[in-house]
């Protein structure tokens, strides 16, 4: 599993020309979900997200967590992040979790948010996506369920 995440002073998701997710200061977070994740891999990934101390507190250190600033979160499945680029120049999605499992542990990842007291938005699994976002910083971050 792989979660590209990014501190925002705000995003949002479009479909089909509707705004169908939207929110301010938080995180955008992109997820991958592997073929070989299961919950617990979803359990502890998300439990790191939800934990990340990566906004600044009063003296500009980066100390505080999504909660201790009141952010929302804004998830969106993104399968893509799962490309392998080892060989040639098309990257290869094999690695990817098949759709069924991919949404469930999106949907587990998602439910655990919102169990952990935060606002949480998301994307429309499996659809054609517009994401805007407002980068702060820019301070962006990848948790890789390999390196956790």
């Amino acid at each position: 599993m792989k979660m590209l995440i990014q501190r925002v002073n705000n995003a949002s998701v479009t479909v089909d020309e509707q705004k169908i997710s939207e929110i301010g200061k938080g995180l955008l977070v992109l997820v991958g979900i592997e073929s070989e994740d299961n919950e617990a891999v979803v359990d502890r990934l998300t439990r790191k997200l939800v934990g990340l101390r990566i906004f600044a507190d009063g003296e500009g250190k980066t100390n505080l967590s999504l909660s201790d600033v009141g952010g929302e979160l804004l998830m969106v499945s993104q399968f893509t992040l799962c490309a392998d680029c080892k060989k040639g120049f098309r990257p290869s999605f094999t690695g990817a979790a098949a759709p069924d499992k991919a949404l469930h542990l999106f949907d587990r990842a998602v439910d655990f948010c919102r169990k952990s007291n935060v606002r949480v938005f998301t994307g429309e699994f499996g659809a054609d996506m517009k994401v805007s976002l407002l980068n702060d910083g820019p301070f962006t971050v990848i948790l890789d369920s390999r390196d956790i």
